[in-house]
């Protein structure tokens, strides 16, 4: 099923016609490659990993026909490996949506789900919760044994919640992103969306080919620059926060484009909003002080 005719635009092109990637019997060398390379870019969200970081081991019993896919896909998301890129370093939240991303392709659905994961972690530990996810009866109906988890949260499926389309784009940010360098960080992108029990917009990533995006500040978020410095109201007496996106940063390489917040007084309203079209960039939102 093509997952949508605005594919491009979202920035989901590269899934609308792949088929999911599965072990069969009497795979070929190449073929199991395929599906390790597969495993390690859906489980660790697209990470670069050097060889040294590879799980030699299991990579070897799954090579010997000694394990099924769903085992390594266990193995990977218990590992060390996993651990210290989204384990270790980031709130329990921020875990819960990786691990229904990684594990089952999709969103939480509710607030529920992760009340339930974090219970579980708290009572049983982190791997009777990575089990939680891949003995799943969901996990079991989407991927069985044999097939690498993928994103589903892109298409209508069967017992699959309508809510889960939008929320997986808070997740996902482009085929060429990975889970580690997205402008957001370390902080939670659906925290505060499960918790009123509301649905977002979509917001497609920055390498769609629209070529551009734009993601709110965090509430409370310092603007990162000021024009004529802080506390300083121009001869109008009056200060606005604006935020551009899509504009290109300074530095290598030059078609970075970066969204920012910056503070200015009425007077170079204008000329600023000039100095952003020329960066190629697009006026997101400009509000009082």
């Amino acid at each position: 099923m093509a997952i949508t005719t605005a594919a491009s635009r979202l920035g989901t092109e590269p899934f609308s016609d792949q088929s999911p990637v599965e072990l069969r019997p009497n795979a070929s060398k190449e073929d199991i490659e395929r599906v390790i390379a597969a495993v390690y870019r859906q489980v660790l969200g697209n990470n670069y990993i050097l060889a040294s970081d590879r799980l030699t081991s299991a990579e070897s019993i799954l090579r010997d026909g000694k394990n099924t896919v769903q085992e390594f896909v266990r193995q990977v998301a218990k590992s060390e490996l996993y651990k210290s890129k989204f384990f270790y370093d980031n709130f329990q939240t921020r875990v819960i949506e990786l691990n229904y991303k990684h594990l089952l392709g999709r969103a939480p659905y509710d607030e529920s789900e992760v009340v339930y994961h974090l219970d579980l972690y708290q009572n049983k530990g982190y791997e009777a919760d990575i089990d939680s996810y891949i003995d799943s009866p969901e996990y079991q109906s989407s991927f069985g044994e044999n097939i690498v988890p993928y994103y589903r949260g892109f298409n209508t499926q069967t017992g699959q919640k309508t809510v889960g389309f939008s929320r997986i784009f808070q997740l996902y940010r482009g085929y060429a992103s990975s889970d580690t360098s997205q402008l957001k960080g370390k902080s939670s992108r659906l925290a505060a969306e499960l918790g009123r029990n509301s649905a977002s917009v979509v917001v497609p990533p920055s390498g769609a080919s629209s070529g551009f995006s734009y993601v709110p500040s965090e509430k409370g978020v310092t603007p990162n620059s000021t024009f004529g410095g802080a506390g300083t109201f121009g001869k109008e007496g009056r200060l606005y926060r604006i935020e551009v996106a899509g504009v290109f940063g300074a530095g290598y390489p030059s078609t970075r484009r970066v969204n920012q917040a910056v503070v200015i007084p009425y007077e170079e309203l204008s000329s600023y909003f000039q100095r952003v079209v020329k960066q190629g960039g697009k006026i997101a939102s400009v509000k009082p002080l």
